[in-house]
């Protein structure tokens, strides 16, 4: 027998979950890992066609279609690379929820997350910097992509410092815990979690850091990244405070938390890991449709996996799988800071985040080699 710990952050006593489709998903083997991944397959099939229609149409010839086709699939591959943490972050959370809304998450939660962060959001931010109305936006993303994509990278530092925030407020917190008793970094995360119960440490942290970030920028930048960083701060408190009285009132109405206030933190969440990507994105094409094709087939690989984790109890059966997501969590939000001053290729921000989780993986099948019968 394997002994996988009692750690709140890992318990294995899931909820049952069911798909859009009314199939009831259970903690257990009882699937392949294909079958997790089919509707993500149909998407990827779909979105690669949609893609080279889209390139052919813009360009009349093979070689734009081809161009066309190959960046929405390096997007999608950089989605899909950045949102491995995500994934895990999701299935945590997720596992806590009730089934009614596990099942809203996995459907409403995949229609805000590709056409809300991939779609809605970008406009949001030219509506916002250019004071113009959305169908303008719109209209500016489809007629000239060049302008549109200024537009964005213009609001790049205050994207970065938000996000940055808020990721680094949700990695502090998994490590501040006084709750947490299984440690993959011992030295640090023992003593993490030793002081937890002193309120608003993760405050006090991330706020030094933020006015550390803040000298190095010059008068006009720092008050836009001092802004940008107080503003996602605050966005995560009142989510933690929103999330936590929605919870209350369903555990004294229904018995069960995990409501609302879960599903609003997942979205948020999800919004502030797509931050980097939605903005690196630009780099690699100017245009919307294009960008939200490539970065949607991501984001049903992040569902696929968030279920997979859930039903297959993953997070339970590797006991520092959850640990690398959080770790990869803090490196992003310290990169975020970091492309406040310069780009960092997205690769390497993928790579990372992925490399810590191989490696937390890998510690978990040592522990469970040493440990298991």
């Amino acid at each position: 027998m394997c002994d996988v710990g009692t750690e709140r952050s890992s318990a294995a006593i899931l909820f049952n979950m069911t798909d859009p489709q009314g199939t009831k998903l259970r903690q257990g083997p009882a699937h392949g890992v294909i079958h997790y991944f089919k509707w993500a397959f149909i998407v990827t099939f779909a979105g690669l066609a949609l893609g080279a229609v889209l390139g052919w149409q813009q360009t009349g010839s093979l070689n734009g279609m081809l161009t066309i086709f190959f960046i929405v699939a390096v997007l999608a591959v950089l989605e899909i690379s950045l949102s491995f943490d995500n994934a895990i972050v999701n299935a945590n959370k997720l596992k806590t929820m009730t089934p009614e809304w596990q099942h809203r998450f996995l459907t409403w939660g995949i229609l805000i997350a590709v056409f809300g962060m991939r779609i809605l959001f970008p406009l949001l931010i030219v509506v916002v910097a250019a004071k113009v109305t959305p169908w303008e936006a719109l209209v500016l993303a489809a007629s000239n992509p060049e302008q549109y994509a200024h537009i964005m990278e213009g609001a790049h530092l205050s994207i970065s410092a938000f996000g940055g925030t808020f990721l680094m407020m949700v990695g502090l917190a998994f490590f501040f815990d006084g709750e947490k008793d299984i440690h993959w970094v011992r030295w640090i995360e023992a003593k993490a979690a030793s002081y937890a119960t002193v309120k608003g440490i993760e405050v006090a942290v991330v706020l030094l850091i933020v006015l550390a970030f803040t000298k190095l920028h010059d008068d006009v930048e720092s008050r836009v990244f001092l802004s940008s960083a107080i503003w996602g701060l605050v966005t995560f408190l009142c989510v933690e405070v929103l999330g936590g009285v929605l919870d209350r009132k369903a555990t004294l109405v229904e018995g069960a938390k995990g409501g609302l206030g879960a599903f609003l933190y997942l979205e948020v969440l999800d919004a502030s890991f797509s931050f980097d990507g939605v903005i690196g994105a630009f780099a690699l094409s100017k245009n919307l449709f294009v960008i939200a094709i490539g970065l949607g087939i991501g984001a049903m690989y992040v569902r696929s996996m968030t279920i997979m984790l859930v039903e297959k109890g993953t997070l339970a059966q590797y006991r520092y799988l959850e640990h690398g997501a959080f770790y990869a969590i803090l490196v992003l939000s310290v990169i975020m800071y970091i492309q406040s001053f310069f780009h960092i290729p997205e690769v390497i921000t993928g790579l990372g985040g992925a490399a810590l989780i191989g490696v937390a993986l890998w510690s978990s099948m040592r522990w469970n080699k040493r440990h298991c019968t």
